[in-house]
C-alpha cells in the first residue's frame, strides 16, 4: 500500500486498521512533502509514532547551488546513512556486504587506494530530494537517508524503514513524494533508491541493522528562529537600573537648561567686585582699519528698445500721377485679345465708370453703361 502525501486527516478507525494492516504482515510505503501535516492537514503522525518515525513540519533546502536551480531540488551526494541501500542498490550478493565506512574520506584513511574499483558503491549513492521534508527515527525503526552535510537541515534523516518480528509486516517512510515523479526519477540514482524499496517490500534481500550510536551520522534537530517575523515585532527593551524613588519629578535635572532670572544678582555683584560701572548697554561704533573710498553708485538710465518703422506700401508714382490717356496707352499695350474681360474692367476704372455702376468688375455692365451715355449724346446733338 502506498500513501502518497496524504491532504485529510484519517480517522481512528483508519489508522487503527492501517496498524492492523501493518502487523498482520502487509507493507506500507509513506511518502510526505515539505511542510509536513501542518501544511498538508493530515495526522499521519500518529501512526508512524507507533514504530519510531515522526515527520517534521520543515523543507530540505540546499545551501549552496549545484547542478539545479532552485534551493529546494536538493542534491544529496553524502546521504546514504546505512552500507544495505548501497549493497541491494547495486545488486551486489549478500556474501559481498562491504563493511567499510561509507563516507569517502574514513575509506581513504583505513584502507589507502586498495579498493578504487569498489569507491563509488562505498561512498554510496547521489540523489536529488525535492520539495521534501525530514524526520525524527527512534528504535524500532532505522534510518537509511540522510539530508548530508551541505543542505539545511544538516544531517537529518530523510527515509526510515521498520521491519516486523520474523519480516513481517514493513513499513518505509519518505519525506518527498517527488523523488519518484517522472520528472526526478531518472535524474542521478534516483532510479536505484526506488528499486532498493521495491526490494525492501518484495523480496528478503535487505538486512536492517541499527546503526550505532557513535556510527550515526545524523544529528540533533536544531531550531533557527524566523528573523523576518521577528523584525516586523519590535518590542521596546529597558536597562535594568536601581530602584525608582516614589517621586520621579526628583530623577529629572533641571538645572542644566533652564531659562531664568535668578543669576541677575549675582550678575550684578561682579560689576562691583570687578570695579566696573554699571550702565545699559550702548552701541559701539564700528572703527574700520581702512576707511571706505567715495564712491558713487554705478547708474546708468535705461536703454529702451526702440519700435520699428511701419510698413509702407509701395506705390509706382509714374502710374498715380500720369494722365488717363497714358495710363489707357499702358494698359493697351500690356493686353492682348485673350483679355479682352480685363482689359474693359482696368478702362472702367481708369475712367471712373466702374464708381457709377453696381457691379464694378462686370465688363458687359461697364459697356453697356458707355453705350447709354452715348445714346444721350446723340439725342442731345439732334435737338
Amino acid at each position: 500500500m502506498v500513501i502518497a502525501a496524504p491532504k485529510d486527516l484519517f480517522s481512528k478507525s483508519e489508522l487503527d486498521a492501517l496498524k492492523n494492516y501493518i502487523e498482520g504482515g502487509g507493507n506500507v510505503f509513506v511518502l510526505m512533502t515539505e511542510g509536513g501535516e501542518t501544511k498538508n492537514n493530515t495526522n499521519v503522525n500518529y501512526l508512524l509514532e507507533q514504530y519510531g518515525i515522526n515527520v517534521n513540519n520543515d523543507c530540505v533546502v540546499r545551501t549552496a547551488f549545484y547542478k539545479y536551480f532552485h534551493p529546494k531540488e536538493a542534491l544529496i551526494q553524502n546521504g546514504i546513512l546505512s552500507q544495505e541501500v548501497v549493497r541491494v542498490a547495486n545488486g551486489r550478493p549478500k556474501e559481498d556486504k562491504v563493511k567499510k565506512p561509507t563516507t569517502q574520506f574514513l575509506s581513504h584513511v583505513l584502507h589507502g587506494k586498495e579498493d578504487e574499483e569498489d569507491e563509488t558503491d562505498e561512498r554510496g549513492l547521489d540523489f536529488v530530494y525535492v520539495s521534501g521534508a525530514t524526520l525524527n527515527v527512534q528504535s524500532p525503526s532505522v534510518p537509511i537517508l540522510g539530508s548530508g552535510s551541505l543542505c539545511y537541515p544538516r544531517s537529518r534523516p530523510l527515509g526510515a524503514l521498520y521491519q516486523g518480528p520474523k519480516g513481517r509486516g514493513k513499513l518505509a517512510v519518505l519525506g518527498s513524494y517527488d523523488v519518484f515523479s517522472d520528472e526526478y526519477l531518472e535524474k542521478e540514482e534516483n532510479s536505484k533508491l526506488l528499486d532498493f524499496f521495491l526490494k525492501f517490500f518484495f523480496g528478503n534481500e535487505v538486512e536492517l541493522e541499527a546503526p550505532k550510536s557513535e556510527e550515526q551520522e545524523t544529528q540533533e534537530y536544531s531550531h533557527i528562529p524566523d528573523i523576518s517575523s521577528l523584525a516586523e515585532q519590535l518590542k521596546s527593551c529597558l536597562q535594568e537600573s536601581e530602584d525608582l524613588p516614589r517621586d520621579f519629578t526628583t530623577l529629572f535635572d533641571t538645572s542644566l537648561f533652564k531659562y531664568d532670572t535668578n543669576l541677575v544678582p549675582d550678575a550684578v555683584k561682579l560689576y562691583g567686585q570687578l570695579s566696573v560701572k554699571h550702565e545699559g548697554l550702548t552701541l559701539i561704533p564700528p572703527q574700520f582699519e581702512t576707511p571706505m573710498l567715495g564712491l558713487s553708485p554705478a547708474v546708468f538710465p535705461p536703454i529702451l528698445k526702440e519700435l520699428p518703422a511701419p510698413n509702407l506700401e509701395l506705390f509706382d508714382l509714374d502710374e498715380e500721377f500720369a494722365s488717363e490717356k497714358v495710363r489707357l496707352a499702358q494698359v493697351t499695350n500690356k493686353c492682348s485679345n485673350d483679355d479682352l474681360a480685363y482689359f474693359v474692367s482696368e478702362c472702367g476704372d481708369i475712367l471712373g465708370i466702374s464708381d457709377k455702376i453696381k457691379s464694378k468688375s462686370d465688363p458687359k455692365a461697364i459697356i453697356s453703361y458707355v453705350l447709354s451715355q452715348l445714346f444721350e449724346f446723340k439725342k442731345l446733338n439732334q435737338g
